[in-house]
């Protein structure tokens, strides 16, 4: 075959390869984007710092801030998926984007309550717009052998960004909390015009009976799949809520010890992900997912024999790994349920679990860890086992679909 003709070779060493290799070039430009915007999310992890110490707001205020955030979340992905549909995927992740830059900066300069839960508000319904619209777009950039690998390296790129956005967040806010809030509006305007330039629309042409959100809730299966993984979120949710309570309040650590155990997840999750990503998607998704969930649930109920740091990274590294199965699955199978003009409804409604299990779970974890350690971390257990469970159940008609 002469030189002209023959396939061009990768530059990538046979081990990246098979990797990284064989996804669009579109889909780099996305997950290079991703990676720019976490690692300039810095505000939502401070905001109850901010809130408290820069604005000198009191505790009964400032979790009226969030409180009034977390509403504008719920609303946030059903919205952008229904937005992602009929308008496009790429006009709707960089207008998500842009808004997101708009408001971070406005909640930055407010300084009246009024204008901080105004401004709260308004984040919390556009800062997760462009999740439903990144989610359909892999889905429709990609094959859908590849997805699962696709999935779980964009979940290890927002882990990678995440830990060391976190990092810097926390050396930036000793200078000045202004900072952080423009760092995250340049990351956010960066991931739009990123993703303007490089990745194409992908949007098929919507049926005339595609509808709203209904039709995704006609749909049992996905409804199903949906309260599985709300399950799910609901025990992932403790680590953002009550793990940090209980391990400082009641356990008696450091917040530098729990630091230091947390940022485990973190580096196995960096370290491992990429390694296996391709190997769990060519396994059967339902039984894998069922297999992550049961691990995750095992890790979080031992969370109550926890007396040390030691315990508490073994038990994070134990929850971690069934994180690490997880991470690519379900968007694959988001991907596979959803007919390909609908793709962004269904991402959008698989997203509201997240959001409302960042409601609930403070609101369930809160009083069972009233109750003692082993009330809250083995009924998350039970929870995680239960979405487990029914992810086994679901898996024929899955299979089916």
């Amino acid at each position: 075959m002469s030189s002209s003709t023959a396939e061009k070779p990768s530059p990538l060493p046979p081990f990246l390869r098979s990797k990284l290799g064989g996804l669009p070039r579109a889909f780099w430009a996305l997950w290079g984007g991703t990676l720019v915007n976490r690692l300039g999310t810095m505000v939502v992890p401070f905001t109850g710092v901010y809130l408290t110490q820069s604005r000198g707001l009191s505790l009964t205020a400032a979790g009226l801030a969030m409180g009034v955030f977390g509403a504008g979340s719920l609303l946030s992905q059903p919205l952008a998926g229904v937005l992602a549909d009929r308008i496009g995927r790429r006009a709707t992740l960089s207008g998500g984007m842009l808004a997101t830059a708009v408001f971070m900066l406005a909640l930055g300069y407010s300084t009246s309550l009024p204008a901080i839960l105004a401004s709260m508000f308004a984040l919390g319904l556009v800062i997760d717009v462009y999740r439903p619209a990144s989610n359909a777009l892999v889905a429709d950039l990609v094959s859908p052998a590849e997805r699962p690998r696709a999935y779980g390296l964009l979940f290890w790129g927002i882990n990678l960004g995440y830990s060391v956005g976190m990092t810097a967040g926390g050396w930036l806010a000793e200078l000045g909390f202004t900072w952080l809030f423009w760092v995250d509006a340049v990351s956010c305007v960066a991931f739009a015009a990123l993703v303007w330039r490089a990745v194409p629309e992908t949007r098929p042409e919507a049926r005339p009976e595609s509808g709203g959100l209904g039709i995704v809730l006609r749909d049992r299966v996905m409804v199903g799949f949906t309260l599985v993984m709300l399950g799910n979120a609901l025990v992932y949710m403790q680590t953002m809520s009550m793990l940090p309570v209980a391990m400082t309040k009641v356990v008696g650590l450091s917040t530098r010890e729990f630091g230091v155990a947390m940022a485990l997840n973190g580096v196995l999750i960096v370290i491992v992900q990429p390694l296996v990503s391709g190997w769990l998607g060519r396994r059967d998704p339902a039984r894998t997912l069922a297999l992550g969930l049961a691990v995750m649930a095992v890790g979080f109920a031992l969370t109550t024999y926890v007396t040390s740091t030691l315990g508490l990274a073994a038990t994070i590294a134990i929850w971690t790994a069934g994180e690490v199965v997880t991470g690519g699955i379900a968007g694959a199978v988001v991907a596979t349920l959803a007919p390909a003009e609908l793709r962004g409804r269904y991402s959008g409604v698989f997203g509201f679990a997240w959001s409302l299990a960042a409601v609930l779970a403070p609101l369930i974890g809160g009083p069972l860890l009233e109750l003692g350690p082993g009330a809250l971390w083995f009924t998350t257990g039970g929870i995680g086992l239960a979405a487990a469970i029914g992810m086994l159940l679901l898996g024929p008609a899955i299979r089916r679909r």
